[in-house]
């Protein structure tokens, strides 16, 4: 699960809509065919229809998840354990419940953990409690901040997935007071589309804020003027680039 800390703490609900991967233990009630589960599993690979669970925080309602890939790990006996990617928002404990109805046996869920939200993974970082109450003991007593270093990423690696515009060093303090994001400020950006997320960033591709595009990049190309992003979630600062510029001139 990612944690946060201070002013990234605004952040995570953009990792929380990425996609995400498990590792899934599914228990089949009855003797299976390899053969069939593999052609059910493929049936739930890509675009599916899930209504939520009954004890679930949504309106239940049928909507459309998707299921990236499906691959099954290991078999022993009538435990399937599987790796999935999956949009958010959706239901491991009913996919596998699906799945058993859909082969014909029924099936429920033993054992889930998520391995993967967004571009966040367990081979890029993870640690666990202990690690992290290690780390704060050789911080606080020996003045030793290799551990903490270790696990503590910046909020910018977390979030490489959003699309960014990318401001000059003299509009980042007004973006940081909350401004949205005009044209002329604007010295690069990589392709979205109108009203996607987007990554504020500063040249040095610090994270200033996250806000919605009014226009497209498309639309970006051409434009003389107006503003091209609304920003909503403020992550800097305010007032480290005006005195980051006044010591240069000194």
């Amino acid at each position: 699960m990612p944690l946060a800390i201070n002013s990234a703490t605004k952040a995570l609900a953009e990792l929380l809509v990425g996609g995400k991967e498990y590792i899934a233990l599914m228990h089949v009630h009855k003797d299976f065919e390899l053969d069939d589960l593999n052609k059910t599993l493929k049936q739930f690979t890509g675009v599916i229809s899930q209504l939520p669970p009954v004890r679930s925080n949504v309106k239940r309602q049928y909507r459309d998840r998707e299921i990236y890939y499906l691959d099954v790990l290991e078999i022993e006996g009538n435990d399937v354990l599987f790796k999935v990617g999956v949009q958010s928002g959706t239901y491991i404990r009913k996919l596998i419940s699906d799945i058993g109805e859909k082969l014909g046996t029924g099936a429920h869920m033993i054992e889930l953990r998520r391995t993967k939200v967004s571009t966040l993974s367990e081979k890029s970082g993870l640690v666990t409690l202990q690690d992290l109450d290690d780390a704060v003991y050789f911080y606080q007593n020996e003045k030793d901040d290799r551990l903490l270093k270790k696990c503590i990423q910046n909020i910018e690696d977390a979030l490489d997935f959003m699309p960014k515009v990318i401001v000059s060093d003299e509009a980042v303090d007004t973006v940081a007071h909350g401004s949205p994001v005009a044209v002329p400020g604007i010295t690069g950006f990589n392709h979205f589309d109108k009203g996607d997320r987007i990554f504020i960033s500063t040249l040095k591709g610090e994270l200033i804020a996250i806000g919605n595009a009014v226009m497209s990049s498309d639309e970006l190309l051409s434009a003389k003027g107006g503003i091209a992003v609304k920003n909503d979630t403020v992550i800097m600062k305010t007032g480290l680039y005006p005195a980051y510029h006044r010591q240069n001139q000194t």
